[in-house]
C-alpha cells in the first residue's frame, strides 16, 4: 500500500481555500474574507477566513485546519476502536456560506484527510468530504445544476460513485428528530481508502474543486431576487434547522470540540441570525409549504425539470 503524501494533501487544501475565497469575494464585491491564523496548544493549527455583512453573504467562512494529537478523540474511533490511543493527524477545508437573500441557498462543503499511526504498524489513513445545499425557496434548475456538477465530478471514478455518495448524503444530512432532510443533498463520503492513495486523493480533489462550480452560478442567479419581510422571516426560521443539525448530529462539529479545536472556527458554520417558533406550520399551498413538499424529499434531481 502506498504511503500517504501528507504534504501534497496540505498544499492542495491551502490552494483550495484561497481559490474559493477569491471566487466568492468576487461574487460579493462589497466585502472580502478576513484571514486569521491560529494555533492549537495540543498540536497544529489553521487558517480561518470569514466574511460578514457583505453585499451577498451575511456570513460565511472557509476554514483550513491541520491538527494532530497523541490520542484519537471518541468521534474518530467510534468505528475504529483498535486505533484508540494512536497518534493522529487531521487536515481539511470546511466551509459554510449564508447569503442574506432568502432566495439564495446556504451551502456547506468539506474535504478532509485523516491519518493515524498505531504502534508497530503502517499508517492508517482515509479521505472524506462532500457538499450539500440548503435552500429556503427552491428552484428546480438550481437543484439540477448542483447535482449534475456533483455527478460530473464523480463520474471518472465509477458510474456508481455519484449514486452511492448522493444516497449517503441524503441519509447523513437528515434531522431524525424532525423527520426531514436538511436540504436537497449532494455528496457525502467518509472512511474512504481503496488502497490506492493517488486515486483516492484525486477523488477528494475532484469533489473539493467542483464545489465552487456548483455553487457560484446559483448564487449569481439568486442574489438580487426581490424579497420582503415574509421571505426573510421564513429564512430565519428555517435556519434553525441548520443549527439543530450542526449541534446535534454533525461529526465535524463533534470531532472539533472533542479534539480541543478552536471553538470560534468550529462554530463558524452557525448563521448570524436565526429564530425558532413554536409549532409553526406553513400555509397550505404556499411557497413555504413547497419547500418541504417538493424540495426536501431526497428526490432524483438529475431527472428534474430544468425550468427556472
Amino acid at each position: 500500500m502506498a504511503l500517504p503524501d501528507i504534504e501534497a494533501v496540505r498544499q492542495y487544501l491551502l490552494t483550495l481555500q484561497d481559490t474559493i475565497c477569491e471566487r466568492l469575494s468576487a461574487v460579493d464585491q462589497r466585502k472580502t474574507f478576513e484571514k486569521e491564523s491560529w494555533t492549537r496548544p495540543e498540536g497544529g493549527g489553521g487558517i480561518s477566513c470569514v466574511i460578514t455583512d457583505g453585499a451577498v453573504f451575511e456570513k460565511g467562512g472557509v476554514n483550513y485546519s491541520h491538527v494532530m494529537g497523541a490520542t484519537m478523540p471518541p468521534s474518530a474511533t467510534a468505528h475504529r476502536p483498535h486505533l484508540a490511543g494512536a497518534p493522529w493527524q487531521a487536515m481539511g477545508v470546511s466551509l459554510v456560506m449564508h447569503p442574506t437573500n432568502p432566495y439564495a441557498p446556504t451551502a456547506h462543503a468539506n474535504v478532509r484527510f485523516f491519518v493515524a499511526t498505531p504502534p508497530d504498524s503502517e499508517p492508517v489513513w482515509w479521505f472524506g468530504g462532500g457538499y450539500d445545499l440548503t435552500p429556503y425557496y427552491g428552484f428546480d434548475a438550481d437543484c439540477a445544476h448542483w447535482h449534475k456538477t456533483a455527478k460530473n465530478a464523480c463520474d471518472p471514478f465509477g458510474e456508481q460513485v455519484y449514486r452511492d455518495y448522493k444516497r449517503w448524503c441524503d441519509e447523513y444530512f437528515y434531522l431524525r428528530h424532525r423527520e426531514e432532510p436538511r436540504g436537497i443533498g449532494g455528496l457525502f463520503f467518509d472512511d474512504h481508502n481503496s488502497g490506492d492513495f493517488d486515486r483516492d486523493f484525486a477523488l477528494m480533489r475532484a469533489v473539493g474543486s467542483s464545489f465552487i462550480e456548483a455553487y457560484e452560478p446559483i448564487v449569481m442567479r439568486r442574489k438580487d431576487h426581490p424579497y420582503g419581510d415574509r421571505e426573510r422571516d421564513f429564512q430565519l426560521y428555517r435556519r434553525g434547522r441548520y443549527v439543530e443539525f450542526n449541534l446535534v448530529y454533525d461529526r465535524g462539529t463533534l470531532f472539533g470540540l472533542q479534539s480541543g479545536g478552536r471553538t470560534e472556527s468550529i462554530l463558524m458554520s452557525l448563521p448570524p441570525l436565526v429564530r425558532w417558533d413554536y409549532n409553526r406550520a406553513p400555509e397550505p399551498g404556499s411557497e413555504e409549504a413547497r419547500l418541504t413538499e417538493h424540495f426536501l424529499t431526497a428526490r432524483d434531481w438529475l431527472e428534474a425539470d430544468h425550468g427556472e
